[in-house]
């Protein structure tokens, strides 16, 4: 984006924080809607400068931490068996 109309402050802090952090819905689906449309690039680039600068582009680092992924893993165990992380113990007293 050197030395090109995009080669402005405000969009460079938009789109780092686009790389940091994960957009918010409806960020996303406004995005998507004019990609769809054939939005042109100059257009693309003052909305997502504006959502940036409204705090409506990505979600807040404080909330995207909250959100992290959590694995979950059900191994198929019958309902008699229920093993605990961290003592591995099951209540059928094996």
């Amino acid at each position: 984006m050197k030395n090109t109309l995009f080669d402005i402050k405000p969009l460079h802090r938009a789109v780092d924080a686009i790389y940091d952090q994960p957009l918010t819905e409806p960020a996303r689906d406004l995005l998507n809607r004019e990609l769809r449309t054939g939005v042109t690039d100059e257009k693309l680039a003052e909305l997502i400068v504006a959502l940036h600068e409204e705090d409506r582009l990505c979600i807040p680092k404080e909330d995207a931490a909250a959100r992290e992924p959590q694995i979950i893993c059900t191994l198929g165990l019958s309902d008699q068996v229920e093993y605990t992380v961290g003592n591995q113990a099951n209540q059928n007293g094996s």
